[in-house]
């Protein structure tokens, strides 16, 4: 891929590429032992910034929510986000780097045994505040009461602090929270696969998009997202296949 000054002015007008990274989906990113952030995101990130000339400055948050709005605020340049067309108003989606499973997780003792029985009264279903999993079941449950705790993170807390009836999110990460309580259980299969993906400000133009996009796809198809997956050792998560 070849850049120009234009590109080059597009993505990084402070003379930084600002990245914005949620360590709220461990998946993507997480603090590291130097306390700094490493994932997936951050890798992507540096590549990207390797590629434009460009000097690589993190936006580090905790919610995906905090993420949408530094970039839609242009207090970032690129972030990395699920795709929803609510944030799709301000924030121009490349198409999906990974596949990331939304599950749900209830206690031991739950009569829940199917994704098909949360919605229902008086089920409570605690999500992320502003994550993909509270967007989507925002529109998608007719009955049951949706709570939100403040990062997907704390999810699993927030659920046990309640008492609620069911927890919604990331499955690895659902999964940890299960072992490290004990008692807890996940529904089988998903109620959602998440289309994860790179986003700039659409302020930023189509060409700008346009190259953003081509980069995933080569990012994709040289191995270089299936090699950082394996190398961070992420489960739960695949390589979208090509775009159309």
């Amino acid at each position: 891929m070849t850049t120009t000054p234009s590109i080059r002015s597009a993505f990084a007008p402070t003379g930084k590429l600002r990245a914005a990274i949620n360590l709220g989906n461990p998946i993507l990113a997480c603090q590291g032992e130097d306390g700094g952030a490493r994932g997936v995101s951050v890798d992507l990130a540096g590549e990207f910034a390797r590629l434009l000339g460009a000097e690589l400055e993190l936006v580090v948050v905790d919610a995906a929510g905090k993420s949408v709005d530094a970039v839609a605020s242009e207090q970032a340049d690129i972030g990395f986000f699920a795709i929803d067309p609510l944030r799709g108003a301000n924030i121009a989606f490349s198409a999906a780097y990974v596949l990331i499973e939304g599950c749900y997780l209830v206690k031991q003792d739950s009569p829940l045994k199917a994704n098909e029985e949360v919605d229902a009264e008086p089920n409570r279903v605690v999500v992320g505040k502003g994550s993909a999993y509270d967007l989507h079941l925002s529109r998608t449950l007719a009955h049951a009461r949706i709570l939100r705790a403040p990062t997907s993170p704390t999810v699993v807390d927030t659920f046990m602090e309640l008492g609620a009836e069911v927890a919604a999110g990331v499955k690895q990460q659902l999964e940890a929270d299960a072992r490290r309580f004990g008692g807890l259980r996940l529904l089988d299969g998903h109620f959602m696969v998440i289309q994860q993906a790179m986003g700039t400000p659409k302020r930023r133009g189509a060409e700008a998009a346009t190259f953003l996009a081509r980069f995933v796809e080569h990012m994709k198809a040289s191995g270089f997202v299936a090699a950082a997956l394996a190398r961070h050792r992420i489960d739960g998560a695949s390589v979208a296949p090509a775009a159309a």
